[in-house]
């Protein structure tokens, strides 16, 4: 008898251990955030916060960040490629902005964010790099400091922090269709302005570098061949953000196709080495080429 009753209290005993771990579980579990961020879903401020005193970050030459730039790196399984130079780079999209939850956490190259910063994130421009962003729909711009990675939300280009996104005008609506172009070093405003509108994406064959012989060839790599100018220059876009080569438009007098070229390359070595990034980099199409540097639109 006083066996049976000590295993039945080693049974309460136990079932009664496991309902406390149980209850002790589901309230860490109730505790614990989902992510390292301290809410799940991102938002402005609360109540409206006056950023008129904000002043735009002044381009300077700055060293490469030691974080945020290694090339390639894979978010979700996609793999980006990180721009040698940000020379010359000009590009339409999509802008989103990021606020209150990504607020007081570290940025791709190890600064704190902070949403009351004029900062941006970008997939494929060096950290940091100083670009001016353009809302399209109302002509608002400001210049703003890239030293994040982002996004990675498919069809967007760039995301703002909430105070570059107030001042463009879209923060109540989360989207907007921009215009951004990299500024370089100046000293005056007037310096940045200009060089913000300075910079035209060129659409022309580079000049072709002299030669004693009227038919010295270079490599080219031909992306892609499109009925119009405008599908052809959204990729030379994209292309120009990826490699630190020439990009340009070609067009035969002989016919109406737009071809996407890369080069001229000297060494066909180099030119794989680029072929290779770009066929793991969504042209698989891509192919080496041999033309004229007199005439590489032929």
């Amino acid at each position: 008898m006083i066996r049976a009753i000590r295993t039945g209290q080693r049974t309460r005993l136990g079932l009664n251990a496991l309902a406390l771990l149980m209850v002790l579980l589901a309230a860490g579990c109730s505790t614990t955030p989902s992510s390292r961020y301290h809410i799940q879903n991102d938002r402005g401020p609360d109540g409206d916060v006056d950023l008129s005193h904000l002043k735009e970050p002044t381009p300077r030459k700055e060293p490469r960040s030691r974080g945020g730039n290694k090339s390639p790196y894979s978010v979700w399984g996609k793999t980006y490629y990180v721009m040698n130079t940000s020379d010359g780079y000009a590009e339409e999209g999509v802008a989103s902005w990021y606020g209150t939850k990504f607020h007081g956490y570290k940025t791709s190259n190890g600064e704190t964010y902070n949403m009351y910063d004029y900062t941006a994130a970008h997939k494929s421009l060096p950290l940091p790099t100083y670009v001016r962003v353009t809302n399209l729909e109302n002509g608002r711009s400001v210049i703003v400091r890239v030293n994040d990675r982002g996004p990675f939300h498919g069809g967007r280009l760039i995301d703002l922090s909430y105070a570059a996104a107030k001042k463009l005008g879209y923060d109540k609506k989360g989207t907007a269709r921009v215009r951004v172009e990299v500024v370089t070093e100046a000293t005056t405003p007037a310096q940045v302005a200009h060089a913000a509108t300075s910079k035209p994406v060129v659409t022309s064959a580079p000049t072709p570098t002299p030669t004693n012989s009227g038919a010295a060839q270079g490599y080219f790599l031909q992306v892609g061949a499109f009925s119009t100018e405008l599908g052809a220059i959204k990729v030379r876009n994209h292309i120009s953000s990826l490699l630190d080569a020439p990009v340009f438009v070609s067009k035969p007098e002989t016919d109406s196709i737009y071809r996407v070229r890369v080069g001229p390359f000297v060494k066909e070595e180099e030119a794989a080495r680029f072929l290779d990034i770009l066929q793991r980099a969504a042209y698989p199409e891509t192919m080496l080429i041999k033309r004229s540097l007199n005439n590489p639109s032929i």
